[in-house]
């Protein structure tokens, strides 16, 4: 039994090499996709923090000064 199996596996171990080759790519392409979807989210995420961290800033800039002005703006409308 060893023998009939060792000369099949003698004739067609570049086939058997070929196979398995090509498997290992396909698995590595499948795996970069995965690993570009997950970067992409995290860059989506990453940009929708940044763009809520500037609003935040911004409408500090813009913020009453004291009381005073606070009141004025709440009585103006402009709040």
């Amino acid at each position: 039994m060893w023998t009939v199996l060792q000369g099949w596996l003698l004739r067609n171990v570049l086939a058997l090499l070929g196979w398995v080759v090509a498997a290992a790519r396909v698995a590595a392409v499948l795996f970069g996709a995965r690993q570009a979807d997950r970067n992409a989210e995290r860059v989506e995420a990453m940009r929708r923090t940044v763009e809520v961290q500037r609003d935040q800033l911004q409408a500090a800039t813009r913020r009453p000064r004291d009381r005073d002005d606070l009141a004025e703006r709440l009585r103006d409308g402009r709040f």
